[in-house]
């Protein structure tokens, strides 16, 4: 039998991040096929996203309580399947109504293997001893540039969408075979709530997860209008800061594990935070764009670690049951990537998008502020409660 502590339960972990990574990435490249095979508006392109969002929140909110009961080896696994398989109905799908429904299925099953990986993911760290989250979360966005160069160069390449989402998904089924019976099987509790309502420091920490995650929400969406308005960089190169950024995400994700385990998680996240913080305001005060765009990899290495040290402090508390804490935090932090975007953009209407990027810039500073309640003077993997 797999135990948490055995490398086997790590490499199936490792897995799960990348594949659920890998899955979302490979839909990314496609949309722009997917809109001008339904002969949509962007209108009505956006709201089927939606779909894919709305899937995902409501599945994640019911995937700690079955991960209470059941353990979270047979969610990831599901989860794992379901988005191997509904991959290649998005490139099908022949109407708005049937695209929709297949991307609801989607995102739900990317959301319940978001929780449920993370949930092992916890097991799995406790059980080491050692600090694994960001190492873990590297994967996931090492997965999102795989799956989406992989399917760019396909396309690049002349193949159809539909060859490029098999090739993707028999990569995906061959990672999830190889996970599988290297997933550890945890026992459930029977009598587990059924409804994750976040209580005590989950709300606390659910709410930083919101503010990071829509913080990169809005990088993805809005940081190429920001530096070509402003006209540090021409139209052509805007997608530059994103990149930037997550190169330095994933970077500091690779390295955060002896990062933690030397400073230990409240330097982490008040370092981190402050770091981030001053990314924010070179980008926006920076006269040339060489200073702008270094601004972005501050803001990568600085919330690289932030959400992995949030998810361990979630499934350490005792608040509540760990399972139901983690599923709190993805449904909250998800969220705040469904809203966040949008919301941007209405302050942006009325402070300007160099307003709403300050904004930004006041929602990673709660997270150095409020350290001090989470954790202990020293590394621990438990938050004050």
């Amino acid at each position: 039998m797999v135990t948490p502590s055995s490398p086997a339960a790590r490499l199936a972990t490792r897995l799960s991040f990348l594949v659920a990574g890998f899955s979302i990435a490979s839909w990314a490249p496609l949309v722009p096929f997917a809109k001008a095979r339904l002969a949509i508006n962007d209108g009505a392109m956006g709201l089927l996203l939606l779909c894919l969002g709305l899937g995902s929140v409501l599945t994640m909110s019911a995937t700690g309580a079955l991960g209470a009961r059941f353990g979270s080896r047979p969610i990831i696994i599901l989860g794992g399947l379901g988005v191997t398989l509904f991959l290649p109905l998005l490139v099908i799908a022949d109407s708005p109504i049937a695209l929709g429904a297949a991307l609801f299925a989607f995102g739900a099953a990317l959301g319940s293997l978001d929780v449920a990986m993370n949930i092992h993911a916890v097991d799995v760290e406790r059980a080491s001893g050692q600090t694994l989250m960001s190492g873990f979360h590297a994967l996931y966005s090492i997965g999102g540039f795989a799956g989406a160069t992989a399917m760019t160069l396909m396309l690049s390449l002349g193949l159809s969408p539909l060859t490029g989402v098999i090739a993707n998904a028999v990569l995906m089924l061959a990672a999830m075979a190889l996970a599988a019976p290297r997933l550890v099987r945890a026992k459930g509790d029977p009598d587990g709530a059924a409804f994750a309502v976040p209580r005590g420091v989950v709300l606390l920490l659910s709410l930083l997860a919101a503010a990071t995650f829509l913080a990169e929400g809005a990088m993805l969406d809005w940081s190429a209008l920001l530096i070509t308005k402003g006209g540090l960089v021409s139209v052509a190169q805007g997608g530059l800061g994103y990149v930037l950024f997550s190169i330095a995400m994933t970077a500091g994700r690779l390295v955060g594990d002896k990062v933690v385990a030397r400073l230990g998680d409240r330097l982490v996240l008040r370092g981190g935070g402050l770091l981030a913080v001053a990314g924010f305001v070179v980008l926006l005060t920076a006269p040339v764009a060489f200073l702008a765009l270094s601004g972005f990899v501050l803001i990568g290495v600085g919330a690289a670690n932030i959400v992995p040290v949030l998810f361990r402090l979630a499934g350490a508390q005792t608040a509540m049951p760990a399972a139901q804490a983690i599923s709190a935090l993805s449904t909250i932090g998800y969220a705040g990537i469904l809203i966040g975007p949008a919301g941007i953009g209405g302050i942006a209407n009325t402070t300007g998008l160099h307003g709403a990027f300050w904004l930004l810039a006041g929602l990673f500073a709660l997270t150095p502020l409020l350290a001090g309640r989470l954790t202990k003077p020293t590394r621990s993997l438990a938050p004050q409660t």
